[in-house]
């Protein structure tokens, strides 16, 4: 199970005001109105906090941190150091006013500068501390924090941290796992699907019949107004549709008969767990427009076998590596399953919502990529995350307790990922995908997925431990069936837009007027 929380390297610090600070986030013991302070060692940046931490929850920790006076001049010392050498005070030349009058002409100014660097080195040494293992971004409001004129500077937030357990037993379980041989009987027929799968698309004349592909606008609609469309959608006529939080069953019965230029409805409930949460659970009207019809043609096996550029002996060869890998894909999920429910038998700790809704996307990040290594097809994949989101935050919650466990062993354990890790992946995904390890990589880390890739690395290896120290009883493995159910990526209560990450403009100080910048 993957998930993106305080990553033990990095992790995003953000000020309300926008301001963003990457910080290094270790793991810690919880502490229950504990009062610690954080000494200053030698180094001159460091700071002597002292912090009050109580829990709110199992994941909650409201933190209130003071920073003594004498660091707050020191900061003072420190900026007006660096600009009485530029300062412009009228009736001397620049740099030559005394300090007192800088001080006193600029005080505001850096009094901003200096509260911004206490507030950034101040969680920045709490990271570094050990105090704490956070799983999210601080909730600190920067506008309400202000620099006093005499005494410490006390400032709170709260965060959302990884609870505290005892470790269950993971060493000696006894699990189940499918095995099966597959024969050339098992290769024909996944020929013969494939055969099917990859033959050409020719448009026909004809109505629409089972197993048809329609070219369609969708529309959904609620008392009249449209929430959500898309254009020129290729739609498979199978008993069921899937949509990204919707399903419609009966979907071959409303298009069998239809033809272009027609249009269908029909009504559909978004379900509880979709992203726009005003209309989940909400029935929906859905429009089809139907734009045209098209068939397979009978392409044949050796269509097939023109089209991925391979002979015979090899396009069977790689057929029954992709089954093979298929079984891998569910004896690893079977197993996966079983450890988890071990483990977390005891987890009862409360999840905040708002934490569970943040990490369903990195639960569908963590099974797209699991399932592109094991060679499953993008509408194999589509149909797969369109299942988990229909009941994603409770999916979500069993992995965030199987996560933090695991993140618990590989603690212990020293577990912890390399290069190689992250070039064997890459190339996997590459040779299922049969594109290049240098694209794939590319393209993971534009869609922010190499840190996904990371914790699927860390959890693999624990759960291999963990296989290696269990006793196994092989079981029959039941081959997938011709699926009745045709996946798109189509939202019925509309797609929220992603809100962009708070950038840290610029990672420097604002210059001061009054005060010349040194030249570059």
């Amino acid at each position: 199970m993957i998930f993106s929380l305080a990553h033990p390297q990095t992790s995003l610090v953000k000020l309300q005001s926008g301001t963003v600070s990457r910080n290094k986030i270790t793991f810690w013991k919880p502490l229950v109105n504990t009062s610690t302070e954080i000494p200053a060692t030698d180094e001159a940046q460091k700071l002597d906090l002292n912090l009050d931490i109580n829990e709110t929850s199992s994941c909650g920790r409201h933190v209130t941190v003071t920073v003594p006076r004498t660091d707050i001049e020191r900061y003072y010392q420190k900026q007006f150091d660096s600009i009485i050498p530029k300062a412009e005070v009228p009736g001397f030349r620049v740099g030559k006013a005394p300090r007192n009058l800088v001080e006193k002409k600029f005080r505001k100014q850096v009094a901003d500068q200096v509260k911004g660097a206490l507030l950034m080195d101040s969680l920045t040494q709490i990271s570094e501390s050990e105090v704490f293992s956070a799983i999210s971004e601080p909730d600190l409001d920067y506008e309400q924090v202000a620099v006093p004129d005499d005494g410490d500077l006390k400032f709170e937030f709260n965060i959302e941290v990884r609870p505290d357990f005892e470790l269950p037993k993971w060493k000696g379980l006894k699990i189940e796992r499918p095995e099966y041989d597959f024969t050339d009987a098992d290769v024909d027929a996944e020929l013969a699907k494939l055969t099917a799968q990859f033959s050409t698309l020719e448009p026909v004349e004809d109505k629409v019949a089972a197993e048809d592909y329609v070219e369609v606008n969708i529309t959904t609609r609620l008392d009249g107004e449209d929430i959500s469309s898309a254009s020129d959608i290729s739609v498979q006529v199978l008993p069921t549709l899937s949509l990204a939080d919707a399903m419609i069953e009966d979907f071959d019965k409303l298009m069998i008969g239809a033809e272009a230029d027609e249009k269908r409805t029909a009504k559909v409930t978004v379900n509880e767990f979709s992203e726009n949460v005003e209309l989940a659970g909400k029935e929906l009207e859905i429009e089809f427009e139907i734009l045209d019809v098209k068939r397979r043609g009978g392409d044949g096996v050796d269509g097939l076998a023109e089209k991925t550029g391979m002979d015979m002996e090899e396009l069977r060869k790689r057929i029954k590596e992709g089954l093979e890998s298929r079984l891998e894909y569910r004896q690893r999920e079977v197993v996966r399953e079983q450890i988890s429910k071990t483990l977390t038998e005891s987890a009862s700790w409360e999840l905040p919502q708002d934490l569970l809704r943040r990490q369903s996307g990195r639960e569908l990040e963590r099974a797209s990529i699991e399932m592109r290594r094991s060679g499953f097809s993008d509408q194999e994949i589509r149909e797969r995350e369109n299942r988990i989101r229909s009941n994603i935050l409770e999916r979500t919650e069993t992995m965030l307790r199987e996560h933090f466990i695991l993140e618990r062993i590989a603690e212990d354990e020293k577990v912890e990922e390399t290069e190689a890790d992250y070039t064997m992946e890459i190339a996997r995904i590459a040779a299922q995908q049969n594109d290049s390890p240098r694209r794939v990589r590319a393209r993971l880390e534009r869609s922010g997925q190499m840190d996904s890739l990371r914790n699927m690395i860390i959890e693999g290896k624990v759960i291999d431990m963990i296989t290696e120290a269990a006793s196994f009883e092989a079981t029959k493995y039941e081959q997938e069936q011709q699926s009745t159910v045709e996946a798109i990526d189509f939202f019925a209560a509309g797609k929220l837009a992603n809100i962009p990450e708070a950038k840290y403009e610029g990672g420097e100080d604002q210059p001061i007027p009054g005060v010349k910048p040194e030249r570059e």
